[in-house]
């Protein structure tokens, strides 16, 4: 048995045409060609695959054979593939990036970042994006190794010369423990109480923050890298903790996470910026992301203006 031959992407397009318009001379219209040339584009692409594609005889009009459905599923793939390599190099010539790579820092609410990432795919859907969720200068250290062109940041970059800064807002901090911890069964807590507890931390991957604690009040600490772990601990009652308002609303709302009144204040405001490399600016793409966090941000701006006065 022979092999099929390889089609032309031109007889592809013929024979989706032809099936989408239903007859030959309503695709030679759409094609702007002779149905002649519909015809024998067609013949061609049966000569190629050794199969025929529509049955020509029982019917006026022309209709897929088996083979010929098998086919469409094929080539309509093919086609949507074709459609999305000449958009994104046409957006690629125009000067918009092929990938985005987006570092976010992890207090970053999850549901303000979905909003964004979704009207970011809509907004440019031949750019990829590579997403990384990161704690503390973790976001700051992809951005200066180049692994990131974009990211959304705390207060750690800073300290980096290389880096441009631009105010995206901020996000709340709260110290919360779950109804059965002893923090939350006394109504009036004494300076310092925290310390006698496991207070649940989060941990830098990078070195930006070597030897430097945030918001740390207990000497006894269990040291985390992942947000969600946290959460789901202070949630069991084991230690209590910072944690971003948005995420634990509902669980203060349903009396699973109590929000503790502590003397000394560990909770706060923390400061969020878009940073990216001075010598490497995001392109179209990314800078439009860029100003949709800015965007998102200007409450956070208000609230943070709020707590300075």
């Amino acid at each position: 048995m022979s092999e099929p031959g390889i089609p032309t992407f031109d007889q592809l397009r013929i024979f989706l045409t032809v099936v989408e318009t239903g007859s030959f001379a309503a695709a030679g219209r759409k094609l702007n060609r002779a149905t002649s040339v519909i015809s024998y584009g067609v013949a061609n692409l049966e000569a190629q695959l050794g199969v025929e594609l529509f049955d020509r005889e029982s019917t006026r009009r022309p209709r897929l054979t088996e083979a010929g459905r098998a086919v469409l599923a094929e080539a309509g793939h093919i086609a949507q593939g074709m459609d999305g390599l000449r958009a994104k190099v046409k957006g690629m010539l125009a000067g918009l990036e092929p990938e985005v790579r987006l570092a976010v820092d992890v207090m970053v609410p999850s549901r303000r970042l979905a909003e964004l990432l979704r009207a970011f795919s809509e907004k440019f859907p031949t750019v990829a994006l590579r997403l990384s969720v990161e704690t503390l200068g973790a976001v700051a250290g992809l951005v200066l190794d180049r692994h990131a062109a974009l990211g959304i940041s705390g207060p750690l970059a800073a300290e980096r010369a290389e880096l441009e800064r631009i105010s995206v807002g901020a996000v709340e901090l709260v110290p919360v423990a779950a109804p059965g911890h002893p923090l939350a069964r006394t109504e009036t807590l004494a300076p310092g109480a925290g310390r006698d507890h496991v207070q649940l931390v989060l941990t830098d991957r990078s070195t930006l923050s070597e030897g430097r604690d945030f918001g740390v009040v207990s000497g006894r600490t269990w040291r985390l890298g992942d947000l969600g772990a946290k959460h789901s601990l202070l949630r069991e009652g084991i230690g209590w903790g910072n944690m971003p308002l948005e995420m634990v609303e509902p669980d203060l709302a349903s009396g699973r996470l109590v929000r503790l009144d502590m003397p000394e204040h560990p909770g706060g405001i923390i400061p969020l910026s878009a940073i990216y490399r001075r010598d490497a600016p995001p392109g179209p793409a990314g800078t439009w992301l860029l100003q949709q966090f800015s965007a998102c941000g200007a409450q956070d701006k208000e609230t943070l203006r709020m707590a300075e006065l």
